[in-house]
């Protein structure tokens, strides 16, 4: 990676800020607090980042890793910083706002308002990118309640798949098994968290192997899920920092489409 994208080597940058969050969301009308925890680099007028599960990663990474060279933590940091870092370098070299302009990107504003009027409509943009038949089953890997709600109303079946639900907002039963749902799907949505905790390569393989779509909704990583756009990634929902429950007002997440469309 020494360069070969354009632009200056890793070597060349530093994380200049390295920041580790932790929040709860519970939506109205819902009985599911998510907690997520997130690990986020900055490097010039880029950020990266990464989600992780719970005591992965200590808050004191960001004395330790903030001013390191950017090449170091690629090497040598836990796996969710990694991928943080390489997503910051990526967004350096070619921003979702700058793949907007050239056309290779849809941006879609999301309103201003409610964490559940902009869940509903992030998750619909996500959905979006759908393209599949009536009653079409879709292996959901990542829960998040409107989004099931989105699939539906495309016309899909949900397979949901967490580590840490275990039913949806409708009593739908979640499984942890996503070899299940991923050998009966028909279509797959997956969460850009499955690049920081290595699901993502099987996941990839599999789509690949059963010749299905695979749509990745990404803050975590999203520059990094659009390097394999058309490469096993139909499509991609990119949502840079600052990500949109950290903000009520207007927010833009960036729409990727492969060769051929989802």
């Amino acid at each position: 990676m020494a360069g070969e994208l354009g632009g200056p080597a890793p070597h060349e940058l530093v994380a200049t800020s390295v920041f580790w969050m932790h929040h709860g969301t519970r939506l109205a009308g819902g009985d599911t607090t998510y907690l997520n925890q997130y690990v986020l680099v900055r490097v010039g007028d880029s950020f990266g980042g990464c989600a992780f599960e719970a005591g992965e990663v200590d808050p004191a990474i960001c004395r330790d890793a903030s001013g390191s060279p950017l090449d170091v933590l690629l090497r040598e940091a836990p796996r969710p910083l990694r991928m943080a870092a390489l997503d910051a370098y990526l967004s350096r070299l070619r921003p979702h706002r700058l793949a907007a302009r050239e056309g290779e990107a849809e941006p879609v504003v999301l309103p201003s308002g409610t964490p559940e009027l902009r869940a509903a409509a992030r998750d619909a943009a996500i959905a979006g990118l759908l393209d599949i038949e009536q009653g079409a089953k879709v292996a959901l890997i990542g829960v998040v309640n409107p989004l099931v709600a989105a699939i539906r109303d495309r016309g899909g079946e949900p397979l949901p798949c967490d580590l840490n639900l275990r039913s949806t907002q409708w009593g739908d039963p979640v499984t942890d098994d996503m070899h299940e749902v991923l050998s009966r799907a028909q279509a797959v949505v997956a969460t850009g968290m499955t690049l920081g905790n290595g699901s993502f390569d099987t996941i990839l393989e599999r789509c690949r192997a059963r010749d299905i779509p695979l749509i990745v909704y990404a803050q975590s990583g999203s520059a990094v899920a659009r390097a394999f756009l058309g490469s096993g990634v139909t499509a991609l929902s990119a949502e840079p920092f600052p990500f949109s429950q950290f903000s009520a007002e207007e927010t833009v997440l960036y729409r990727y489409r492969g060769v051929g469309g989802a």
